[in-house]
C-alpha cells in the first residue's frame, strides 16, 4: 500500500459530500438518532487519533492541542481548526472554528457539530480514561466567535 486510501483521488472527500451524508441520515433516521450515531462515530475517531498520536495527559494540554490541531486542521484531514482546549472544574472546554458541521450553513441555523463534538470527546476520554458528556454550547452560526464544546465528567 502506498499510504493513501485511494490511488488517484487520495484520502479526502468534499465537505459537500459529507454534508449530504449527514442530511440524508437525518432524513432517514431523524435528528436525534443521527446525532447519537455521529457522536459515537466521532468518539471512536477521537480514540483512534489519541492512539495514533500516542497522546497522554502528561504531555500537557498545549502540546496535545497542537498535535490534534495539526492532524485535524488545514495540513491534516481538515475536520476543523482546533484553537484551544482548557480544563474546567467539571471537565474540559474545546474551542473550534471552521468545523465541517458548520460549513455552508446559514447564520442562525440550529445545526449542531455532532461528529466534531464526538471526536474531541473521544480524544479527551482516551487521555483521561474518564467518560464525558459533551454539549455544543456556543456556535459560529449563532453569533459566536467559536464553536465551543463543554465536556462534563460522568461519575459512575
Amino acid at each position: 500500500m502506498n499510504g493513501k486510501l485511494r490511488d488517484e483521488l487520495g484520502d479526502y472527500s468534499s465537505v459537500v459530500c459529507l454534508k449530504s451524508i449527514i442530511t440524508g441520515m437525518e432524513d432517514a433516521l431523524g435528528d436525534k438518532a443521527t446525532a447519537i450515531a455521529l457522536i459515537a462515530a466521532g468518539r471512536a475517531r477521537g480514540r483512534t487519533i489519541a492512539k495514533e498520536l500516542n497522546l497522554s495527559i502528561e504531555q500537557g494540554l498545549d502540546d496535545v492541542t497542537q498535535k490534534v490541531a495539526d492532524l485535524l486542521g488545514k495540513d491534516g484531514t481538515r475536520l476543523m481548526l482546533l484553537k484551544k482546549i482548557e480544563e474546567t472544574e467539571e471537565g474540559f472546554r474545546v474551542y473550534t472554528q471552521e468545523t465541517v458541521c458548520s460549513a455552508g450553513e446559514e447564520q442562525g441555523s440550529e445545526r449542531r457539530c455532532t461528529f466534531t463534538l464526538g471526536a474531541a470527546q473521544g480524544v479527551l476520554e482516551a487521555l483521561t480514561a474518564q467518560r464525558f458528556r459533551g454539549v455544543h454550547v456556543e456556535s459560529v452560526l449563532r453569533g459566536g466567535e467559536f464553536d465551543i464544546f463543554e465536556y462534563t465528567r460522568i461519575v459512575r
